[in-house]
């Protein structure tokens, strides 16, 4: 497996050492370069072509999402969001982001946002992608299931279920089990439309109807079919818009 090469941005010194000790703990983490500022970060992502760039968001000058509403796309690297902050987290998924890291954050988090940013890395010339593609011409989302690939309209996905290694997308018409994981099926819908609400879910934006508070100021997220699911705490911020 390819090592990842990493940028970090941080105008903080000791949060740019603590994220250096995390990523050099990791035997395919290659860092590239230390920025504390988003002017350099911009021509350092030019020069070194970084797979990866753990950006802060509060910055003087230029800040993180400043950087990342720069970069392409498509062809740009995976920016990974650290920030003490939870308010930011909808527009820095407005801006394409592969994770949101809150700090401060552990080894085990941080290796969950890699895995994530090599799941949505392009798939090498001359290999097999193991499902496919993400969209086909008519914009609709193929999924390999039973032998057979099946197409969807994002807006035909309520929601999806993780079961171990499975996945159940529940469908406007039926459901859909697929062999695969939540974290990648999550990446393939995009952050736009969808977004994880606790460690087993991701539901579609459009097909929340209501955030009902419960105890301990915990919340359940009630969907327009009456599903009702919970809303980890930990990931409330990116549903902040409707509370």
């Amino acid at each position: 497996m390819d090592r990842l090469k990493a940028l970090i941005v941080d105008d903080e010194p000791l949060a740019r050492e603590r994220l250096r000790d995390l990523l050099e703990a990791e035997p395919l983490v290659e860092i590239v370069g230390e920025y504390g500022d988003g002017g350099a970060a911009l021509t350092a992502i030019h020069d070194a072509q970084p797979d990866v760039v753990f950006l802060d968001i509060q910055m003087p000058g230029r800040d993180g999402l400043q950087v990342a509403s720069q970069l392409s796309p498509s062809g740009g690297p995976a920016v990974v969001f650290t920030t003490a902050h939870e308010r930011f987290a909808l527009e820095a998924f407005g801006v394409a982001a592969t994770d949101y890291l809150l700090k401060p954050f552990d080894a085990e988090r941080l290796q969950q946002a890699l895995r994530r940013v090599r799941e949505r890395r392009p798939f090498r010339a001359g290999s097999a992608p193991a499902v496919a593609p993400l969209a086909t011409r008519s914009g609709r989302l193929a999924f390999r299931a039973d032998g057979r690939i099946v197409l969807l309209r994002s807006e035909e996905i309520r929601w999806v279920e993780a079961d171990d290694n499975y996945v159940t997308l529940h469908l406007t018409s039926g459901r859909l089990l697929l062999r695969e994981t939540l974290t990648a099926i999550e990446s393939r819908l995009g952050a736009e439309s969808f977004t994880r609400i606790n460690r087993s879910a991701v539901v579609n934006i459009d097909q929340i109807r209501e955030l009902q508070p419960e105890q301990h100021g915990d919340y359940t997220v009630v969907l327009r079919d009456g599903t009702r699911l919970p809303l980890s705490r930990s990931l409330r911020g990116r549903l902040e818009r409707f509370t």
